[in-house]
């Protein structure tokens, strides 16, 4: 469903200081794709105007890499929140590189990478449909420990957002928690904004708090309940970067079978995001895929094969293989023991085995 006059605002300016790297979290990899390019693409779904992006932490580096790997078509912008100062102040931050004729924003924080165009689509559809000044993806957790509750009114619109820290016991009972992710009116969402006050616990600007404004305000403030929390999963250090990476790994994988490739163990077969496979591709176990791979129909692969940035000619057969930027071409047979080293390339039919392979 499209949707006209939308904007999006990605929040990407936290230090992710739990990730204990100099890489700035946005930047780590899920499925050969930096996390903050899965959450672009599935923002880009919704097809919005304009997609600012709120950078902070070593924000020319993150900048710089989603230049290169913004998708064709999306208006792509960043801004700097300059201080860490709450998702309120990025927010306001992210206001200031949109233009003004946008009637509805749509806020995503940049640590999701499981969220899915279908889900924000169906929150924007919502959000239209009510006539919210507000629309907030929750869902229901049976262990809602760190995230902020959602807090009804009597007539079952949301009331307010508390976060765990500054909630009473009572709040903390609650099991229906913010994701985070928003819809606002435009015109509503900038005074709402001018109005939030840094008395809470963290001394920060939180966007949570717009909710109580405009409700209190008498606007209606909507929500959709999501199902599926693992697509709402946060990625906050290296455990979860791995939970988030088995999850899109599966979805990856699931695709590929439905579209006709035959997975011999889909739990250990490894497939990036941008790589390319043609229907009645047979792939055995230990098979690792990565960058932008393309394999041609009626391929055997594995045991035990790792391609990167690599073409797989129709009809080929490639057996405990590595192989980096080279051309494997159709009906070729390769392995056991072949390493094909960058620029190297079997020819149509050709046989190759336990030797290694040198480019140009």
């Amino acid at each position: 469903m499209p949707f006209d006059r939308i904007a999006a605002i990605v929040l990407a300016a936290g230090e992710g200081s739990r990730m204990r790297s100099s890489r700035p979290k946005p930047l780590h990899h899920l499925c050969g794709r930096p996390m903050l390019q899965h959450i672009v693409d599935a923002v880009a779904g919704v097809l919005p105007e304009s997609v600012v992006v709120v950078v902070g932490h070593r924000g020319d580096w993150v900048t710089k890499v989603m230049v290169d790997l913004a998708p064709d078509g999306v208006p792509l912008s960043f801004v700097t929140q300059a201080e860490q100062l709450g998702t309120g102040d990025a927010t306001a931050v992210g206001l200031t590189g949109l233009d003004e004729h946008e009637a509805d924003v749509l806020v995503v924080p940049g640590d999701v990478p499981l969220i899915q165009s279908a889900t924000l689509t169906a929150l924007l559809a919502t959000h239209r449909q009510s006539g919210a000044a507000a629309t907030v993806l929750t869902t229901v957790l049976e262990n809602p420990t760190g995230y902020g509750r959602i807090v009804r009114a009597k007539d079952g619109s949301i009331a307010r957002i508390v976060e765990e820290r500054d909630a009473t016991s009572e709040q903390r009972a609650l099991r229906e928690v913010n994701t985070s992710i928003y819809c606002f009116k435009r015109t509503l969402l900038a005074p709402a904004l001018r109005r939030l006050l840094p008395t809470n616990a963290q001394g920060e600007y939180y966007l949570t708090d717009v909710i109580e404004v405009l409700a209190s305000a008498g606007h209606l403030v909507s929500s959709v309940v999501l199902e599926d929390q693992a697509e709402v999963a946060g990625v906050n250090d290296r455990n979860q970067l791995a939970e988030a990476e088995r999850a899109m790994r599966r979805r990856i994988n699931a695709n590929w079978m439905a579209r006709g490739v035959t997975m011999w163990d889909p739990e250990g077969t490894y497939i990036d995001a941008d790589v390319e496979l043609d229907p009645d591709v047979v792939i055995m176990p230990g098979v690792i895929l990565r960058g932008s791979t393309t394999v041609g129909r009626d391929c055997e692969l594995g045991p035990d094969v790792l391609l990167t940035n690599t073409v797989v000619g129709e009809g080929a057969t490639v057996r405990s293989t590595t192989a980096t930027l080279a051309i494997i071409g159709p009906e070729a047979e390769v392995g056991p023991y072949v390493e094909l080293c960058s620029g190297s390339e079997v020819r149509r039919g050709d046989k190759v085995a336990s030797t290694r392979v040198l480019g140009l």
